[in-house]
């Protein structure tokens, strides 16, 4: 293991595709990072998030650790007071084995993760914290983020102007007890289409809170977004186990924010080290791959359910402002025309952030 994971992060910073977030004056990415982004299904934008907004993330992480619940479907703290989502519809907090692979070879989210991760023995038994969602009514801090400038004008460059949300989460990989993540595709719903291509199925920016390491961060199979679905089983025979050949860590340093395809093999390891990993994520889609489309509903993704989902970002763009006012706010085309109702309110955290993730949009 030690060997792959110093070779994985030999051949990670020689690919190529890290860098500054680089925009033209039309909010468009320079050519060379598309490129990049194309070929290995992500791109690590170096020395995105300002020292004065990371210190409001980690706050807010903290907040989360301190509100969430004690374990595995409770509704109170370890001190007794109402968790962070007592009061929400669905529970947010979800839970692993230390040092555990919860969702190898499982039925879960369509039986996209195929493959089981080596596991190792806790040093202690309980369960530990492995992902949270629904944050952007739990966390101020991270609803502002989901507001960037910079960032959505990526996302309108990759998925159009009228690119629709996915879901919103944190994933936190406990130093020495962090679970596994199996390798996995993300996309579940346009595999067989006709129409398929590099980025059907969207992506995800991943902003890092700390460094991360080759032992705790997560791994990628560059390129593979662009051969479709992919029998990981197969792939990990090749190998031996469940070091894929190729794969590479994400190393990022705390600040950065990485745009990983949606598509792509990524999976991550026990989190063996003494470094805590907490990665902040939310992703977008194209329009014309959700609308019409069951994805991970009961029923088809309509016009209104869209719409009611992307106001998250509006009221995000506006709380955003308010906290960095020197920024020129981004303008996002879905709801530009109620954009001064969607300001942070009591009203609209009611109304547009409360129990909003029973509208995220996956596919």
């Amino acid at each position: 293991m030690k060997d792959y994971f110093r070779d994985g992060a030999t051949r990670a910073m020689k690919l190529g595709n890290r860098g500054p977030l680089d925009l033209d004056g039309s909010g468009r990415l320079a050519p060379s990072i598309l490129a990049a982004y194309w070929k290995h299904g992500f791109y690590v934008f170096e020395d995105v998030i300002v020292t004065e907004e990371l210190a409001d993330l980690r706050a807010d992480l903290d907040r989360l650790l301190d509100g969430a619940p004690h374990a595995r479907g409770a509704s109170a703290t370890r001190d007794g007071r109402p968790a962070l989502d007592a009061h929400l519809a669905r529970p947010c907090f979800r839970f692993a084995k230390p040092l555990s692979d919860p969702f190898g070879g499982t039925a879960t989210t369509g039986g996209r993760y195929q493959i089981r991760m080596r596991e190792h023995s806790p040093a202690s038994p309980g369960e530990v914290l492995l992902h949270v969602t629904g944050i952007m009514q739990m966390l101020d801090a991270a609803l502002r983020l989901y507001g960037h400038p910079q960032l959505l004008a990526v996302a309108e460059h990759i998925n159009g102007p009228d690119f629709t949300p996915f879901t919103a989460g944190m994933w936190i990989k406990p130093p020495r007890s962090g679970a596994a993540v199996a390798w996995h595709q993300d996309g579940t719903t346009h595999w067989d289409n006709p129409d398929l291509d590099a980025g059907t199925h969207g992506f995800n920016f991943m902003t890092n809170l700390f460094d991360t390491n080759a032992v705790n961060a997560l791994w990628i199979v560059p390129g593979t977004h662009n051969r479709g679905r992919i029998d990981l089983a197969t792939l990990a025979a090749d190998p031996g186990s469940d070091r894929l050949a190729g794969g590479v860590p994400l190393l990022c340093r705390a600040g950065d924010v990485a745009i990983v395809n949606r598509q792509v093999v990524h999976g991550s390891f026990p989190n063996t080290t003494d470094e805590l990993r907490a990665s902040l994520n939310f992703g977008f889609h194209r329009r014309a791959s959700v609308i019409g489309h069951t994805g991970w509903a009961d029923t088809a993704y309509d016009d209104a359910h869209i719409l009611q989902r992307s106001r998250v970002v509006g009221v995000a763009i506006n709380a955003r402002h308010e906290r960095f006012p020197h920024e020129t706010p981004y303008v996002y085309q879905p709801v530009a025309a109620e954009a001064d109702a969607l300001a942070l309110s009591n009203a609209t955290r009611q109304s547009v952030l409360h129990n909003y993730n029973l509208l995220d949009i996956g596919i």
